[in-house]
């Protein structure tokens, strides 16, 4: 019939539903990171997947359903894990990064942001983990994610005061590599536009 769209063989059936089941989930979260009056951070040392047994700031996914804001869901994270009460005033967003196909599980996307509170003392422990407070030249020291090392804290290192939107390779078998997508505002000696390394 004259226009009509030839019918996949089973073999083109089998190959798209091969690639289909490969596709990974996207997850949005974020991470806020805190530190108290001698500028130290706090860290939870994580009881529960993703980064089981590694230290990380706090944080978690959006609540999609509801709507929920990156702000939103950094105040309502912060409250939850801390019990500190903090407004989105309180909320500095130095960075959005797109992490692909971490662990080999799903892609995230992920808002991190520097809450410009301190906290007075150590929050207690929750199902999540366990709390504590570290330099940031400990941090270094401490079983934390490979993307955290690579990336996420040296983000934090570079442009916690600024805005970076960044994307990284995070599949299994290889390193990690991190890519800066836009600085706001732009380095003076940024000659040219477009995906830099980290």
């Amino acid at each position: 019939m004259p226009g009509a769209l030839p019918l996949p063989r089973s073999t083109d059936r089998r190959a798209a539903h091969s690639r289909m089941s490969s596709i990974l989930p996207y997850k949005i979260s974020v991470l806020v990171f805190l530190e108290n009056q001698a500028g130290e951070h706090l860290l939870i040392l994580r009881q529960k997947a993703p980064n089981f047994g590694n230290w990380s700031p706090i944080g978690g996914k959006l609540e999609m359903a509801t709507g929920e804001s990156p702000f939103e869901c950094a105040a309502r994270e912060t409250f939850e894990e801390t019990g500190l009460r903090i407004a989105t005033d309180d909320l500095h967003l130095f960075a959005m990064i797109a992490e692909k196909a971490y662990e080999g599980q799903s892609h995230w996307l992920m808002f991190l942001f520097r809450c410009t509170r301190r906290l007075d003392a150590l929050p207690p422990d929750i199902s999540e983990g366990n709390f504590a407070f570290y330099s940031r030249t400990d941090i270094e020291r401490l079983p934390i994610p490979e993307t955290d090392r690579v990336a996420l804290w040296p983000i934090y290192d570079r442009y916690r005061n600024r805005f970076v939107a960044l994307r990284a390779d995070c599949a299994p078998g290889r390193p990690v590599q991190v890519f800066v997508e836009q600085v706001t505002p732009p380095p003076a000696d940024s000659g040219s536009a477009g995906v830099m390394p980290l």
